[in-house]
């Protein structure tokens, strides 16, 4: 199985007819991904390479039963965009725009959990879903993942989640999904959202997780490991010769006050239980003798 998308998922892009989304969802078409819908209320009736485009989320919706909408518009524009789509009717959000500000973000997230508790919002500034081999919604190349499982991957850094994915497909390990969460201060999918859902999913016998400084999620997620998780987690953090004070990447990844370090974030994983490697690489071998092992 995979989670949250799947090979039955029917994606309209907000943003399809710009330079970005058109490169993107059009690769994504190819991968398999059943890209059913564009919108752009100045251009509604017309298509791009044969894509519908239609003037909003809803109408989308109603005409091809799109279930997930993808957002590649200018970060000014992402919180009207996002409740266009909740109130449209989709069950799934994927926010792929960076620079999105931050009063922003917490407006549209507080307003999706209190008006529309049931559309899951992933992003922004993330790298997208892919469940290899049945979905990809957003950047991420499907040409460096595998399909067949039995590896989850979750992870706040873009590139990093190119690494793992990588990694494991190198060693010929398969994966269910891979979740990039992005690494904002206000994501909209946590770590603890996707453990869950790979603790319930069967297919799923072990996770990877990609954290970074700043903040308190990889900490949250190590308390979450330790109390209900069942299945093994390998791990790597990133940042740990980052210098406190100084924003590094991600405009969460910040560490403040003796919070949010990398080695902090290490040993709460460690003592949950998970293998932490010291890179990618590592992680990537640790997953492998769990894989060997199960």
């Amino acid at each position: 199985m995979a989670i949250f998308v799947d090979e039955n998922t029917k994606v309209v892009y907000q943003g399809l007819t710009g330079s970005q989304g058109r490169f993107y969802g059009l690769r994504n078409r190819d991968y398999g991904t059943q890209v059913v819908a564009g919108t752009n209320p100045k251009k509604a009736g017309e298509d791009v390479d044969g894509i519908p485009i239609f003037a909003t989320v809803g109408d989308a919706v109603e005409a091809t039963g799109a279930d997930v909408s993808c957002i590649f518009i200018p970060a000014p524009g992402v919180k009207a965009a996002v409740m266009e789509a909740a109130e449209g009717g989709v069950k799934m959000i994927v926010v792929i725009t960076e620079g999105v500000p931050a009063q922003d973000e917490a407006r549209f997230y507080n307003d999706l959990k209190r008006n529309f508790p049931d559309v899951q919002l992933l992003g922004p500034n993330c790298p997208g879903i892919i469940s290899p081999g049945k979905c990809n919604i957003g950047i991420t190349a499907g040409e460096i993942a595998m399909g067949g499982g039995p590896v989850g991957i979750v992870s706040r850094s873009g590139t990093l989640t190119y690494q793992a994915l990588h990694e494991l497909t190198q060693k010929g390990i398969g994966q269910t999904t891979c979740v990039g969460i992005g690494g904002d201060p206000v994501p909209g999918t946590t770590f603890i959202d996707c453990l869950e859902r790979f603790e319930a999913d069967p297919d799923t016998k072990a996770v990877m997780m990609i954290g970074e400084i700043g903040g308190s999620a990889e900490e949250e997620a190590a308390e979450f490991i330790k109390s209900s998780m069942t299945k093994p987690v390998a791990a790597y953090i990133a940042g740990v010769t980052a210098p406190p004070g100084k924003k590094m990447g991600h405009a969460g990844a910040i560490v403040s006050g003796g919070k949010g370090t990398a080695a902090a974030k290490m040993d709460a994983l460690r003592d949950a239980g998970a293998q932490v490697g010291q890179n990618p690489t590592e992680a990537g071998e640790l997953m492998a003798d769990i894989v060997a092992n199960l």
